[in-house]
């Protein structure tokens, strides 16, 4: 089931009246990135003014989110005991059947394997789980087919819950950020079509179908979403078990099953037990509803065999397309957190910054519409933004929001706030030592500027680097010629910013606005506010009164670091002792990373609170600083010893040595990395060809990364360039097909008109002739038509975990996919090269 956006707080407000001193606490599963941090303390402080108890549990990968269900889910139902309740996901399973990781679908115990436990899934990644989105409960999902007039008017049509929907039943129910209501009715529409079909085994006969709806068909299972991540332990007893049976060993992938095919096996075996409990009750017939006239001969069995057989296989297609076109992203879940927080009537300051910088997040990790990847995209400046236009719609609706929440200061009797935001300059205090507001500054394109100096800041930024070349001697000159341009000199530029000359500080902005260009870095600064356009492309700043003053984009790099590398960014093997990779006596260690896991989830607790205390996020600073200069090192190295390999449809890189490559063992800092040398590599190949290839999208990467104490390479694949997409040019584009086919109609109308005169002249036999291949000119077209539209849906998605489900399946390779973040995928050592070379066959990017 899928709660629309128009009654976002109806769950909550039912959970809150329903709240009492024996209610069970509210669990809270939470991944493990900055997003989802901030929209776990929106809820909580939501929570804790509605006196709602809570726990909270982090969850590392799909391996945790199982073991959670098994010790805490599970224990909720009532058939084991419990008294229900509510778990709410925020960031996990969104692409994933979360009942069956969860415990929560066995039907053996009765109508309702639930259990009475409610999930919230709440996620931005994409696609959607669609057993999740239209078949939360069974029951639900068959209230459509009731045929009784006289029944009750139904809470939930099709999935979709309605006003009158009174939780306390269980199931799932994902929080719908538009998309679901908006751009999702082809794949409603198959789903629900596939339910009310009755069970038909598919033996792979002919149908006169085309060839690709019938390999659609077959691979269904191979690209739908997984229920359940298997470790390599069972990796292992699923060998044991084929050579018992004679069989060649086969590595079986990680997520091998299918879990809408599952959703579906639930509702089916709900439909057999309701026929069995049934006292004399005719049930719905789930055969067309047409009957043949008494003249017309009815169809044979196989006939009407063939014809379920053809628009079976016609729905599986539709669900295969959805699949197979890639991982994306959609609205932050800190910004959909805060839009329950407005309906509800709770926002303030606290939690408009925790939606802040959720969404200045996303950036930082390369998060976009069309997965992760680098933007190749030509931006306004200043924060390059993750979703296009409608990433900017989010941020101005923000905008909005600061400055009615943060109206002029009576105490800023000198205009200086109004000064800043009108010259531009880069706000580094509070204007008295209690002031916390949020301010909007025309933050540039440097890392960590107010904590840094200014010439460390511009040598660090990817943005900066990438298109100055700054890993080369060529690409230093580049940066000094242009503070020489701008009138700062090294000396002034290496100190301190907060300690720079005032009048420098002033006039940064102006500086770098003429200046800039000339080295191609118009996106380095936003433009001034202009009637039209607003302040699109400013940045949020908040001040702690004299203690600091960091911007949102400061906040999500030193929360990233902190859940990256912790507090203390010391590597320790787990004996406690610092890690030696040169001690020939060292051992594998943690092969199933548990330990590893169970170390990412103590330094949530770390940046969850660094979120709420302005000291702890001081003090975390110098490992934000030691990981992006550990970024610079690390990429220069790669660059300057031409480490990247092009091979056939990406190109790839391996960090195996070097004093920085225990920081890339975690995913998140790899990511990071791969972004920087991506970019990098783009601009690289535009100033030697004048383009980028792939059609302006870049070639994607691939990046590994040696965890030497686990004998595993952490890879991850990052798409080229396209990580934004014009949803104006999509509309015009929408808009033109909508006129063809507006003007398609007026012809079809103007041949039936012809058609019926030539019926009369020249008689039936020929107009039927005539007519036949007429409509089949027309069903050709309107195909390919509707091919245009997918592939223009698909665009330049990231399809890295399609990919690597594939070669899993193909080769006999030791794999472990356990990351929420479906294009991060862990290979033992010994396997990488054959993994590397199967998947350079494969489609990563669609």
């Amino acid at each position: 089931m899928y709660l629309p956006r128009s009654l976002i707080s109806h769950l909550y407000q039912q959970l809150m009246h329903a709240n009492h001193s024996q209610s069970p606490p509210v669990l809270i599963l939470v991944s493990l990135e900055p997003d989802a941090l901030c929209a776990c303390r929106i809820l909580t402080a939501l929570f804790r003014r509605d006196y709602i108890p809570h726990k909270i549990q982090p969850v590392s990968g799909y391996s945790d989110l199982a073991i959670a269900g098994e010790q805490l889910v599970q224990p909720m139902k009532l058939q084991m005991g419990g008294t229900g309740g509510v778990v709410v996901c925020l960031g996990v399973g969104g692409m994933v059947d979360v009942s069956t990781v969860l415990g929560l679908d066995n039907v053996e115990d009765g109508d309702d394997p639930s259990g009475g436990v409610q999930v919230w899934l709440i996620d931005a990644r994409r696609p959607w789980n669609l057993g999740n989105v239209f078949a939360g409960r069974p029951e639900d999902a068959l209230q459509s087919l009731d045929a009784n007039p006289r029944s009750k008017v139904p809470d939930v049509i099709d999935g979709r819950i309605q006003s009158s929907y009174k939780p306390g039943r269980g199931g799932i129910i994902v929080y719908d950020d538009g998309d679901i209501d908006e751009e999702m009715a082809t794949e409603r529409d198959a789903f629900l079509a596939l339910i009310r079909m009755p069970e038909l085994d598919d033996d792979g006969e002919d149908v006169d179908d085309s060839d690709g709806a019938s390999e659609a068909a077959q691979s269904t299972d191979r690209l739908g979403r997984s229920k359940k991540r298997k470790s390599w332990s069972d990796r292992e007893d699923d060998e044991d078990e084929d050579e018992e049976n004679r069989r060649p060993r086969q590595r079986r992938r990680s997520n091998s099953s299918d879990s809408d095919r599952s959703s579906l096996n639930r509702i089916s075996g709900h439909q057999r037990r309701d026929s069995h409990s049934s006292s004399g009750s005719p049930q719905p017939s789930h055969s067309p509803p047409s009957s043949p006239s008494p003249s017309a001969q009815p169809a044979s069995p196989h006939k009407l065999r063939r014809r379920l057989l053809r628009l079976r296989r016609k729905h599986q297609a539709v669900l295969h397309k959805y699949y197979a076109v890639g991982s994306t992203y959609s609205e932050p879940i800190s910004s959909l957190l805060y839009s329950l927080a407005e309906d509800l009537g709770r926002e303030d300051n606290n939690l408009l910054w925790q939606a802040i910088v959720g969404v200045s997040s996303l950036e930082l990790y390369g998060r976009s519409m069309t997965g992760v990847g680098i933007s190749t995209s030509l931006d306004a400046g200043g924060s390059a933004g993750w979703g296009g236009q409608r990433g900017e719609r989010i941020r101005q609706v923000l905008r909005d929001e600061v400055r009615r929440l943060n109206p002029p200061d009576s105490k800023d009797v000198n205009g200086e706030r109004t000064r800043g935001e009108t010259y531009g300059v880069i706000p580094c205090h509070g204007l008295s030592p209690t002031d916390n507001s949020i301010q909007l500054s025309p933050e540039p394109r440097f890392l960590l500027i107010r904590h840094w100096s200014l010439y460390e800041s511009m040598l660090h930024s990817p943005y900066l680097a990438a298109r100055l070349h700054i890993w080369s001697d060529v690409g230093r000159k580049r940066l000094h010629k242009l503070l020489a341009k701008m009138g700062v000199s090294l000396s002034q530029c290496k100190q301190s910013y907060t300690h720079m000359d005032m009048e420098l500080k002033r006039g940064l902005r102006q500086s770098l606005l003429k200046y800039a260009p000339m080295y191609g870095l118009d996106g380095l600064v936003p433009p001034p506010a202009s009637a039209g356009r607003g302040k699109e492309g400013w940045g949020f700043v908040r001040s702690w009164g004299w203690k600091a003053c960091l911007s949102a984009i400061d906040v999500g790099v030193i929360v990233g670091a902190i859940l990256e590398v912790g507090k203390s960014g010391v590597q320790t093997d787990p004996t406690g002792k610092p890690y030696d990779r040169h001690d020939p006596k060292r051992e594998i260690a943690d092969e199933d990373g548990k330990l590893e896991n169970q170390a990412w989830v103590e330094r949530f607790w770390e940046g969850y609170d660094a979120l709420g205390d302005i000291e702890a996020l001081k003090a975390a600073l110098p490992t934000a600083l030691h990981l992006h200069r550990a970024i610079l090192r690390t990429g220069t190295s790669l660059i300057e010893k031409r480490q990247i390999r092009h091979l056939r449809a990406f190109r790839m890189a391996i960090v195996k040595e070097g004093p920085d490559v225990q920081l890339f063992t975690h995913p998140a800092a790899l990511t990071k990395l791969a972004l920087w040398v991506g970019e990098a590599i783009a601009e690289q190949e535009k100033d030697q060809r004048g383009k980028i290839g792939k059609g302006g999208k870049g070639l994607p990467l691939v990046l590994a990364g040696l965890n030497e104490k686990r004998g595993v390479y952490m890879i991850v694949g990052t798409g080229g360039g396209g990580g934004t997409i014009d949803v104006r040019a999509r509309e015009k584009r929408r808009q033109r097909a909508e006129e063809k086919a507006k003007r398609k109609e007026e012809r079809r109308i103007e041949r039936d008109r012809k058609r019926e005169e030539r019926r009369e002249r020249v008689g039936s036999a020929d107009g039927e002739e005539e007519d036949e291949s007429e409509e089949e000119d027309e069903d050709e077209s309107g195909d390919d038509s509707d091919d245009d539209l997918l592939n223009e849906k698909g665009h330049g998605k990231n399809r890295f975990g399609n990919a690597f489900q594939e070669v899993v399946d193909e080769i006999n390779a030791r794999v472990r996919i356990d990351s929420f973040e479906h294009c991060v995928v862990e290979v033992k050592k010994e396997d990488l090269s054959g993994f590397l070379e199967s998947l350079s066959m494969k489609s990563v990017v669609s």
